[in-house]
């Protein structure tokens, strides 16, 4: 059984969305100063102003040192760096090295730990952006949905690859005279079926008879030999002329 590969238009295609992917990541974090610009709510303690499932985009080209009270701000709790955070700032308890508290506006209280002492080493970037629920894409993205889609996406490329190139082939030896092809068949089967011009093809026929026939029938000897004998008797007279001018050329000209 031959071993099939993959059809290299695929492979083009898989490179081109992988390039283009990674340039556009690149690109978000260098405009936004930050390895990751995006991200989940994934707790209420903001509600009402950020709902579960909003998406964050997070500017790090904020300094820490211009963060004010009111910010949202996105921070790696300061405990053991084992999560992201995103709460207001609620208070600043240090100027020099700067260190601020923060709250979550559904908390009845700041919690230790979590929400301070925050400094710039546990600060990522202020919230420039919010979209709305968009983060209920994400749920989709976890796995082994994740995987899923991404082998549907391929497989979806492989089939349509295999298909274009089977039209193509099927195009370059395709027959119009196949017998499967039966318009064409039809049609061709038809031109035996078109009415003659009666007119014109009692003339054309009566011509190739006529072209074709060399058999000599009595009358048409009798109607060559009348053809001939008048031939002659202008030959004859011609030359009669002739003989006669030859013999009187100074009467022809005096009577001219």
């Amino acid at each position: 059984m031959a071993k099939r590969s993959i059809p290299k238009g695929v492979v083009k295609d898989i490179i081109i969305v992988g390039v283009g992917v990674l340039v556009i990541w690149i690109g978000l974090q260098v405009a936004f100063g930050t390895q990751n610009p995006f991200y989940v709510v994934a707790s209420g303690s903001m509600i009402p102003v950020l709902e579960v499932y909003d998406v964050l985009i997070v500017q790090g080209h904020e300094p820490f040192e211009d963060i004010e009270v009111g910010d949202i701000i996105v921070f790696n709790r300061p405990s053991d760096h084992d999560r992201v955070i995103v709460h207001r700032v609620a208070s600043v308890i240090s100027e020099d090295p700067k260190t601020i508290r923060t709250k979550g506006d559904a908390n009845p209280a700041s919690i230790p730990g979590t929400d301070f002492p925050i400094t710039e080493e546990e600060y990522i970037g202020k919230v420039a952006y919010t979209l709305p629920q968009v983060g209920y894409v994400t749920q989709l993205l976890k796995p082994p949905i994740n995987y899923v889609i991404i082998a549907v996406v391929i497989g979806i490329m492989v089939v349509k690859q295999f298909v274009k190139k089977k039209n193509e082939k099927e195009l370059s030896f395709a027959d119009p005279l196949d017998t499967d092809n039966s318009d064409t068949i039809e049609k061709l089967s038809d031109i035996n079926k078109i009415e003659k011009d009666s007119e014109y093809s009692e003339h054309v026929e009566s011509e190739n008879v006529e072209e074709l026939d060399d058999t000599d029938k009595p009358e048409d000897v009798t109607r060559t030999k009348k053809i001939d004998d008048t031939f002659e008797g202008i030959e004859d007279s011609i030359d009669n002329e002739k003989s006669k001018s030859k013999e009187n050329p100074k009467k022809k000209d005096k009577e001219f």
